[in-house]
């Protein structure tokens, strides 16, 4: 047999290994998953004991994972997809509704395509073996009228996946539709508030926006003007540092000072002579410390810089930035009430009053009453707007709101303070343009430059070929089978999945960079970039250098060779992706199970690196969520891959159904017990229509290279023998085009607005599509009744309440310390009696209460984070809480900007440091445990108050 008869048997000993290779890993990690899962609950199954499910809703609620060591594989397999949406949001749930969409599709696919096409080229007499002769380069040339069989799969199977699409999105309308206009979310602040960037100098008051939009229903009921902060931002971001780096020094010291006092104990001294003070226990040289950063460099170095001791200098430094921010806020607040006192809130107006307000302001007739003149913190360009109405919302940003170009053009839906990206609300539409064309500039750089990598692997992929091709090579076709299935099976998909993991940090930097206003926007502006990249080199690029390398010398020495050479050289580059699918279907979806790097991370934070509280907390209790933007692009290129070669290398839609159906049963386990999506970050599914427009990309790619392939198609006398089919191909690229045309066009303005019939509530055809006698309602609307699920959008960020002058006294003068410093770890406030966790925002009371600065950047409103230390057996905590919630002089830095030197530094200024010790107790072991799953001190409200 010859070297190349060699190489085209090795097909099959790489897909073997690698079916070997992930089949042992899938094994290995559910039989782990198997044992471990009931033994580290907060890891496996968090959701069951967190406060991130409430349990007097049943909606809500998470119960128990299967308990039978060996029977949840058929608990999972029945676990409802529904309650996803309830639990974790329509993103989630239309997640996994888009993987079961997968498998419905590629289940007939699979069959008939195995029972037709596997016959049909397997049979032929071209000579290939392995893999090879189920490909579509394995039809011979003396029996091309095989073709037809190839030519009708394929219409049927793309009328298959158009039925697919149209029943999806019809349900992915309705449940979008009935999740926006339900009366909990209709009455949101989140479901009513528009934010709109690059408003002229003319229109950025709240007067001003208010009359202008005071002609949509119900009309303004609240504006918030973004503000230019200067340096407050900075100050915030450095507060936020101190905080986290005294929170750890003083965890430090008091277990320091405890691991001295046992090893004090373990040495036999006399129990009379044991030291208990800081002091003696933790002498001066031992004491946390840290080096300020040399010159310009903007990290410090082990011995180079300035020696520090960390609890004193950054209690001293945080004291100041107390006192700095509470200035700055309190400026901040005062501008932002008298704007909004002299502006005219919640005005409903009439169409022709609003037109003629309107057109006051387009003339340039504009009060000057709330101008910038006189504030510290002027408007910058941008500003929120609630609305008395959901629909007047929508309506806003469907609207032409200005009459000059790139003048308030940008608005968005949906809006909630934790998802807004505060530094890019001062960009002008016009700077977002250009930032837009300088980023896609770069992130085609970057996939040009990543074509390289991805080509070597490709060609990897087919080493097998390779080395029977170049004699240089030749060494690599000597070594063992195993090995080179390693090397072309096992190797390149996981490299491929290691080269994947850093793209999206850069592209993802690169959507912020455009200016996008939200982090929810950034992950769908993500999740196209994302795509395209890996269309482009994870999958066109490999499929090139993995068969057109390998035809390379014959092309040379043949060129009237050239189509009968691709169209058998093209197909194999399946066998690289065969195995990909392999990787992604078992290794990757048991992985999805067992999660390895998140135990690993959980047990070392737990035991090692679990120093405060906080940390404690965040790994125990804190829900981990995914990021849409590369989850999403990473399954759309199997579908992708799949569609492409359903028909040129069938046996890859067995791999990816059930590929597709281990990563639905794993997903809908995670969004079920482990994992929480932010409400703040909710899209309401919209993700899911871009991922039917990646399946387009997919017939699109399928079709042009079957018709490429039939055209190249040559006869045993060399001449073209598949025109007609060829041409049938272009036929069904252009029905395909056409069916894209019309679902863009039926579905498009539906995807992110609500339509005006769902003004009043949730239309009676779609709360009962099959009842022939609906509820009385008006209008025919009806709002929803008990039994329909309701969504509760939350907001996961805690709302600081505006400082007050009144809340500054000393805890330790008015004798609070004496009931803290027993431990009740109370003071100022009483514990909160609330079981949940999250802040709501589904009712108009928040709005009341600090509507002022509810869509206030977090600088404006946000006071300290708390200290969080544990209490201790040797009470040392009591000595280091009392320090801090001791009021004390400010020092104030000798070099002072002229920013800073317009605030006033009294020489008497003190202030205090606020802390707490909620829950929090040093073990006899030296660890830090939490007596409960409350939220830390500053969201639960039981802390001191400087």
């Amino acid at each position: 047999m010859s070297d190349t008869s060699n190489a085209k048997t090795e097909s099959t000993a790489t897909f073997l290994t690698a079916l070997w290779v992930n089949g042992a890993i899938f094994a290995v990690e559910l039989a782990v998953f198997t044992f471990v899962r009931t033994k580290f609950v907060d890891v496996y199954e968090p959701r069951t004991k967190t406060k991130e499910r409430n349990k007097d809703d049943d909606k809500d609620y998470t119960p128990t994972f299967y308990e039978k060591l060996w029977s949840w594989p058929w608990h999972v397999i029945m676990l409802e997809s529904e309650p996803i949406m309830h639990l974790n949001g329509l993103d989630a749930y239309f997640f996994v509704r888009f993987l079961l969409m997968m498998c419905y599709i590629l289940l007939p696919i699979w069959f008939f395509s195995w029972a037709i096409l596997l016959p049909v080229t397997a049979t032929s007499d071209s000579g290939k073996t392995g893999l090879d002769m189920f490909t579509f380069g394995n039809i011979s040339p003396r029996q091309q009228d095989r073709y037809a069989a190839h030519i009708i799969l394929v219409y049927l199977f793309t009328f298959w996946i158009w039925k697919n699409i149209i029943t999806e999105m019809n349900n992915f309308l309705v449940k979008r539709q009935l999740y926006l206009a339900e009366k909990r979310h209709r009455e949101s602040a989140q479901a009513r508030t528009v934010l709109i960037t690059g408003i002229e100098d003319d229109f950025l008051s709240e007067r001003a926006l208010t009359e202008m939009f005071s002609v949509l229903p119900g009309g303004v009921q609240k504006v918030w003007l973004n503000r230019n902060l200067r340096d407050l931002p900075e100050k915030y971001k450095e507060r936020q540092k101190l905080c986290k780096k005294l929170e750890g020094a003083e965890n430090k010291i008091i277990r320091l000072a405890n691991k001295q006092h046992r090893k004090l104990e373990k040495s036999g001294a006399d129990a009379e002579k044991l030291q208990t003070t800081l002091e003696a226990l933790v002498p001066e040289n031992k004491r946390p410390t840290f080096r300020h950063p040399a010159g310009f460099m903007p990290f410090s170095l082990p011995l180079i810089g300035k020696k520090e001791d960390t609890i004193r200098w950054t209690s001293k430094e945080l004291r100041r930035v107390n006192f700095e921010m509470r200035e700055r806020q309190r400026n901040a607040q005062q501008d932002i009430s008298d704007v909004g006192s002299r502006g005219v809130s919640g005005m409903g107006g009439g169409i022709a009053a609003g037109l003629k307000k309107a057109a006051t302001k387009i003339t340039g007739n504009t009060s000057s009453d709330e101008s910038s003149s006189g504030l510290q913190y002027p408007p910058l360009s941008s500003a929120f707007i609630l609305f008395h109405e959901q629909i007047a919302a929508h309506m806003c940003v469907q609207s032409l709101a200005h009459h000059k170009p790139y003048n308030m053009t940008q608005r968005y839906l949906e809006i909630s303070p934790p998802d807004i990206i505060w530094g890019n609300l001062g960009l002008n539409t016009l700077e977002m343009r250009i930032r837009t064309a300088i980023s896609y500039g770069i992130t085609a750089a970057l996939i040009i430059l990543w074509a390289i990598p991805v080509a070597f692997l490709g060609a990897v992929s087919n080493i097998a070929n390779l080395c029977a091709t170049y004699h240089w090579l030749s060494w690599i076709c000597t070594l063992p089978k195993p090995v080179i299935g390693i090397l072309q099976g096992v190797l390149p998909p996981a490299l491929l999945a290691v080269l994947n993991m850093l793209l999206p940090i850069f592209l993802r930097l690169l959507s912020k960079f455009e200016g996008t206003p939200t982090k929810s926007n950034v992950e769908l502006s993500l999740m196209t970039r994302y795509f395209i990249f890996n269309v482009v080199n994870s999958f066109l690029i490999v499929t090139l250098s993995s068969g057109i390398i390998a035809a390379l010398p014959g092309l040379v020495k043949d060129p009237g060779s050239i189509p009968s050479l691709l169209a058998s050289s093209l197909p194999q580059a399946s066998n690289f992706f065969l195995t990909y699918v392999l990787l992604q279907g078992l290794a990757v979806a048991a992985n999805a199970f067992l999660q390895i790097v998140g135990l690993v991370i959980y047990l070392a934070k737990l035991f090692f690196l679990g120093s405060t509280p906080r940390s404690l907390y965040n790994v125990r209790f804190k829900l981990n969520s995914v990021n849409w933007g590369t989850v999403f692009p990473l399954t759309t290129l199997v579908a992708v891959i799949v569609i492409t070669y359903s028909i040129i290398s069938p046996i890859i839609n067995g791999l990816a159904c059930a590929a597709f159906y281990l990563f639905y049963l794993a997903y809908k386990y995670l969004f079920t017990y482990r994992l929480g999506q932010p409400k703040s970050s909710e899209t309401g599914g919209r993700f899911f229509p871009k991922a039917i427009q990646h399946l387009f990309v997919g017939l699109y790619i399928q079709q042009i290279c079957l018709a490429a392939l039939f055209f190249l198609a040559r006869n045993d006398s060399g001449k073209p023998s598949a025109v007609i089919e060829g041409a049938l191909m272009i036929v069904l690229l252009g029905l395909t085009i056409f069916f894209h045309i019309i679902v863009n066009d039926r579905y498009g303005p539906l995807i992110r607005y609500l339509p005006i019939n769902f003004q009043s509530g949730v239309p009676d055809y779609l709360l009962y599509p099959d009842d022939d006698h609906p509820m009385p309602s008006q209008g025919g609307v009806v709002h929803r009744p008990k039994e329909v699920p309701q969504h509760t959008i939350q907001n996961d960020a805690p709302q600081a309440q505006p400082m007050k002058d009144e809340i500054s006294t000393d805890p330790m003068a008015k004798g609070a310390d004496a009931q803290d410093l027993n431990g009740d770890g109370v003071s100022g406030l009483s514990r909160s009696n609330s079981s949940s966790s999250d802040v709501r925002i589904n009712n108009d009371d928040d709005i009341d209460d600090d509507s002022l600065f509810k869509f206030a950047h977090p600088a404006i409103q946000e006071r300290q984070q708390v200290i969080w230390i544990p209490r201790d057996e040797l009470g040392i905590w009591k000595g280091e809480l009392q320090e801090m919630l001791t009021m004390k002089k400010v020092e104030f830095d000798q070099e002072r900007t002229a920013e800073t030197e317009k605030f006033d530094e009294p020489e008497d200024a003190v202030m205090s440091i606020r802390a707490s010790t909620q829950d929090a107790v040093l073990t006899e072991k030296g660890r830090v445990e939490l007596l409960s799953d409350r939220e830390p001190p500053e969201r639960s409200e039981v802390l001191y108050l400087s």
